[in-house]
């Protein structure tokens, strides 16, 4: 990442905190008077770690920064076949069995059992095959439970 780039990310964040945080253009200005020592009231004349400062005086009064925004991902896949290898995967996750019960930790699980990386790809047999694994796994996890 160039500096520019860190630079321009820097202050998109202060911008957005102080949107979310719903400071008044003149409590901003203040803001950044303070931390810069009275020498400039906008955050493009920053330097980087004053720009910092002001990133942690917001996250201080309680702003959060935003998680990145998901990667576009493929719809689910609806068919029963699915919905079933899903309640599964769920049902291990609540046995404690899963650390990550994301679809994108089903879909490499799927892919180590199959060959083929999402489950809108499988066919019937392959499907099949999945659903008795996990069973398989969720009764050896069940029998330690009751043991």
């Amino acid at each position: 990442m160039t500096k520019q780039n860190h630079r321009n990310d820097q202050l998109a964040m202060i911008h957005i905190a102080k949107k979310e945080l719903g400071l008044d253009d003149d409590t901003y200005r203040a803001v950044i008077s303070q931390i810069s020592n009275g020498r400039t009231q906008s955050s493009r004349d920053l330097d980087y770690g004053e720009r910092n400062k002001i990133l942690e005086h917001f996250k201080g009064r309680g702003w959060k920064k935003a998680a990145p925004k998901a990667a576009k991902t493929r719809p689910l896949a609806t068919d029963d076949q699915s919905k079933k290898i899903r309640a599964l995967w769920l049902d291990l996750h609540a046995s404690g069995a899963l650390r990550d019960s994301s679809e994108n930790a089903l879909a490499s699980y799927v892919m180590r059992q199959t060959g083929v990386n999402a489950l809108q790809w499988l066919n019937t047999h392959q499907a099949s095959q999945v659903i008795e694994a996990l069973k398989k796994w969720l009764r050896r996890v069940e029998s330690k439970v009751t043991a």
